[in-house]
């Protein structure tokens, strides 16, 4: 069965292009344009894996991991940030986030991450 990864950014370019990435690698992928969609894709299809975006209008990151760990406690979170975010990194490592990625991230090493972390499922 196919691993499910949830990529969670308010920019329709880093979806799609973190969409086709981790396709072509073999998963299973949803997008989520905001808080909303991202914790209606955790209910109905507990991902394997979260891409989370931390600065989107609305909902931000943090309310968003949050509101992931009451669905599902075990959710396996990796976080996008832009360059010195740290209280949000802390906030969000705080809360269970696997690792983070400072925007523009390289796309080699969130495959890499997602590979690892999407394994040890």
């Amino acid at each position: 069965m196919k691993q499910k990864i949830l990529i969670v950014d308010d920019q329709f370019g880093i979806r799609i292009l973190l969409n086709e990435v981790l396709q072509k690698e073999g998963y299973d992928t949803f997008q989520a344009a905001n808080g909303v969609q991202a914790l209606e894709i955790v209910k109905e299809h507990s991902p394997d894996l979260v891409l989370l975006d931390m600065k989107i209008p609305g909902m931000d990151g943090i309310e968003i991991l949050k509101r992931m760990k009451v669905i599902e406690e075990d959710i396996r979170v990796i976080i996008m940030t832009a360059y010195g975010e740290l209280d949000m990194i802390q906030q969000a490592m705080d809360l269970g986030a696997l690792t983070h990625f400072a925007k523009p991230f390289d796309i080699d090493d969130i495959r890499a991450a997602v590979k690892k972390y999407a394994q040890a499922v």
